[in-house]
């Protein structure tokens, strides 16, 4: 069985158990406390180097981290992952656009918050974060006007990878009431066959 080597109230973590479970894959967690240096023993550093959750290490020992690969692997031959090229290519796309364009700023500003407490010393990075963060809500916004999913008519893991974010953005600062499109996905998501919450 595959191991997944993650923090429960991460939403880069999250992905790799929703995609899971969606699937109805079996996998052992190992739950990693950031806070405390898990990742940075001689242990986790062999499985990754650049000390970061999430990691999947296979049944023969073989270790992958970043979570978008991660995803997309477990989903290869599913129906979260399309074979035709020009469709995986929009999914790739969309994963691109989460790790550049949304994750700094929406994962960022919730960590500062959810994590850290929102200390003194990184409010104003805080509320820098809160530009960008809002820039890609209303990129996704728009992506949703006309489509169901955000690489079309069907859940991907582009979907997964935007979602485990965005769902708990809140938590960040950011207000989601202006963006019906993304609160309408989020149900049609939650709704999904053994969806599972983060936590």
């Amino acid at each position: 069985m595959m191991k997944i080597y993650g923090d429960a109230k991460s939403g880069n973590c999250y992905k790799i158990k929703l995609v899971c479970e969606l699937l109805q894959i079996p996998y052992e967690w190992v739950e990693m406390d950031l806070l405390a240096g898990d990742t940075q023993t001689a242990s986790f550093l062999s499985k990754n180097p650049n000390g970061k959750v999430p990691v999947l290490e296979l049944a023969d020992g073989r270790c992958l981290a970043e979570s978008n690969a991660i995803i997309n692997y477990i989903a290869h031959g599913s129906n979260l992952l399309p074979a035709e090229p020009y469709d995986l290519a929009l999914v790739q796309q969309w994963q691109c656009f989460e790790q550049y364009s949304h994750e700094p700023y929406i994962a960022v500003a919730r960590f500062i918050e959810k994590y850290q407490g929102l200390p003194d010393d990184r409010r104003e990075e805080y509320l820098s974060k809160q530009v960008g963060g809002y820039k890609a809500l209303d990129v996704m916004e728009q992506q949703l006007t006309n489509a169901d999913y955000i690489a079309g008519k069907t859940l991907t893991t582009a979907d997964i990878a935007l979602y485990a974010y965005t769902h708990v953005a809140h938590e960040g600062g950011f207000d989601l009431t202006n963006y019906p499109n993304i609160q309408q996905w989020f149900k049609r998501i939650e709704n999904s066959a053994n969806y599972v919450a983060m936590g």
